[in-house]
């Protein structure tokens, strides 16, 4: 969930602790349940996060599908402590994803750039 260790009184909050948003919920505009967000993914040059890893469907944890989600393709609802992803349940049923145990190269631009394509985001 969103934690927030700003002052007493500080309604913009601009910088978290990475712990505090994995696990927290993704959903759609039609507030359709569409996953958790497991990881986030850091390019070590440039130190910005470029990917939360999404998680969803399976059971208690086992087979879930695994999406590389462009962080700039992410929302913050910050009062409702959850992200918000502009795709339909169905287009994110058939993006391209990877299951725990095959990730992709994510530093293939090549890859990187089909992804951030497919979620109509801007490459970094």
């Amino acid at each position: 969930m969103l934690h927030t260790t700003a002052a007493p009184g500080i309604q913009n909050i601009r910088i978290l602790s990475a712990d505090t948003l994995t696990g927290d919920t993704v959903v759609n505009r039609r507030n359709e349940d569409l996953g958790k967000i497991e990881h986030l993914m850091i390019d070590i040059e440039s130190g910005r996060v470029i990917y939360a890893v999404l998680s969803c469907g399976g059971f208690l944890g086992m087979g879930d599908k695994l999406f590389a989600i462009p962080w700039k393709a992410l929302t913050v609802d910050m009062p409702e402590k959850r992200f918000v992803l502009d795709v339909d349940k169905k287009r994110l049923e058939q993006a391209p994803g990877f299951d725990k145990s095959d990730w992709p190269d994510m530093g293939d631009r090549t890859w990187g750039t089909g992804v951030f394509k497919y979620y109509g985001a801007e490459p970094y």
